[in-house]
């Protein structure tokens, strides 16, 4: 099985309020945060604030995905708004080690996530540093995009990247996951899926979640 993560990128951004009821209701395990800033990534989303405001409705933990410019400019603030996770992306640090230290600093979990076309070795030399990896399966910026297959094998390597360290590193993927893709995923070594649409725009999302967390097999 695989703990799942809806993403409120495709919630109703009027009522996060209720979305994040729904989610708790639904049996989500955590909640992901998408935060851009324009520059990284085309769109705006949210920042600071909105997570603060999130922590006071839910007490799922708030996977606070910064998809930012410089993210070691805000890691003390989004800490103190309550993330739980704070994850960084390799490409948009110009030191990941220094970046990745911060948010350790903070009591804050740490992540670092990786573009579609970024390889592994990025992390070689800061894996003492991460409790969550972060496989992109779509380039960010937009949600409700399809799946980048390749992803499958780049899943596969991390797991086995994971095990060597011999640390207890979450593996989430984050794109275009699906019912259809989930089971693949987590054979792959997954262990954290982030769904937007496949919750959100589904007529059952408890059942969604149950499928793409592997629940169904049991």
């Amino acid at each position: 099985m695989a703990m799942v993560a809806p993403s409120l990128l495709s919630a109703d951004f009027t009522n996060f309020a209720a979305a994040l009821d729904f989610l708790e209701q639904a049996g989500a395990d955590m909640v992901h945060c998408d935060v851009m800033d324009g520059s990284f990534v085309p769109n705006i989303s949210f920042g600071q604030p909105m997570i603060a405001a999130l922590r006071k409705k839910t007490k799922l933990p708030l996977d606070v995905h910064l998809m930012v410019q410089e993210p070691g400019r805000y890691v003390g603030e989004f800490a103190a708004a309550g993330a739980d996770i704070i994850t960084v992306h390799a490409e948009a640090c110009t030191h990941l080690h220094r970046t990745l230290q911060q948010i350790k600093e903070t009591g804050t979990k740490a992540g670092v996530a990786l573009n579609p076309a970024t390889p592994l070795s990025v992390l070689e030399y800061v894996m003492d540093y991460v409790d969550l990896i972060l496989c992109m399966s779509v380039n960010p910026g937009f949600g409700g995009q399809k799946f980048i297959p390749a992803v499958f094998e780049k899943v596969r390597k991390a797991a086995k990247m994971i095990l060597a360290s011999k640390r207890d590193i979450l593996l989430e993927v984050d794109g275009g996951v699906n019912e259809e893709n989930a089971p693949e995923l987590r054979k792959a070594g997954a262990t954290l899926l982030v769904a937007g649409n496949a919750v959100f725009k589904n007529a059952d999302s408890a059942a969604a979640i149950r499928h793409i967390r592997g629940d169904s097999l049991l």
